[in-house]
């Protein structure tokens, strides 16, 4: 794993070798964090008011102080410089702190990292395999992006393991919810649909672009519930995020998609191309 050279830590730019964050950190010892990841192409970062928008919703959630939008933006443009890296993959993270060893916390300050790799092609197509163990869509971390990710790191390796490389989740209920890091569409009958948000699903950025893309286009687009059956009978189907934009779906388990000749599917990336193109920040 080649690592970056740099790294924004608690204020500053730090060498990855000499960075160091407490084993008492309650992001590492329970997981109490929160975090997000865009994409920056050309030295701009894409969308970064939504993402710190989200960022500070999950903060607030979770009782943790959220970094002020002018240190956000600052951070990420130091790291992407330091390494030089016009084009990134950029996490931001925050954590409550050190703490005990257990669940309840300390009264130290926050930990924040900001980490920018280098930003890779997705293949022309993804392949998804449905995992047996549901999201909860009533769950304390509901709609928060959590650093909390044991569970989708459990269902990735499923994926993986059976040759696929995204896993989805139904909720509680047998409805459609989302892949580990993607918002899931489907399209039926001509009309392009996702979960809404009730279903336990992230309130994904690009999921929400999408959307928007998809009226500003005349392309019939609805959030709804769906069975997780309707993997099995859909005409086509794409995931969403910061880093696929809209990536169509060639497998679905053993079932068989169009992936890139899905005609609604072109339509839809295509939409959300002109929809964005020319503005970093919409």
């Amino acid at each position: 794993m080649n690592l970056p050279s740099f790294i924004w830590l608690n204020g500053r730019i730090v060498s990855t070798a000499e960075a160091h964050v407490s084993p008492f950190d309650h992001g590492f010892l329970v997981g109490d964090g929160v975090f997000e990841t865009l994409v920056a192409r050309n030295g701009k970062p894409f969308t970064p008011t939504r993402h710190w928008r989200r960022l500070v919703g999950s903060c607030e959630s979770m009782g943790i102080t959220p970094p002020v939008f002018d240190v956000y933006m600052k951070a990420i443009h130091d790291v992407m410089k330091a390494n030089s890296l016009p084009d990134a993959r950029v996490r931001v993270t925050l954590t409550s702190g050190d703490g005990p060893l257990g669940s309840d916390r300390g009264d130290s300050a926050s930990t924040m990292t900001v980490a920018a790799t280098v930003l890779k092609p997705w293949p022309p197509t993804e392949t998804v395999i449905t995992v047996p163990w549901p999201r909860n869509e009533r769950g304390a971390l509901t709609g928060i992006k959590s650093t909390s990710y044991a569970e989708n790191v459990r269902a990735l390796a499923l994926a993986h393991a059976q040759g696929a490389g995204e896993a989805l989740f139904a909720n509680t209920r047998d409805e459609l919810c989302e892949g580990t890091g993607t918002n899931i569409f489907v399209i039926v009958n001509g009309r392009v649909q996702t979960p809404p948000l009730s279903s336990g699903c992230l309130a994904g950025v690009t999921r929400a672009l999408t959307i928007e893309a998809c009226q500003a286009s005349g392309i019939p687009v609805e959030e709804t519930v769906l069975p997780i059956t309707v993997l099995q009978t859909c005409d086509e189907a794409f995931l969403t995020s910061s880093t696929r934009d809209v990536h169509p779906l060639a497998r679905i388990n053993e079932c068989e998609m169009p992936g890139v000749a899905g005609a609604v599917s072109q339509r839809v990336a295509q939409a959300f191309r002109d929809y964005v193109a020319g503005r970093d920040d919409p």
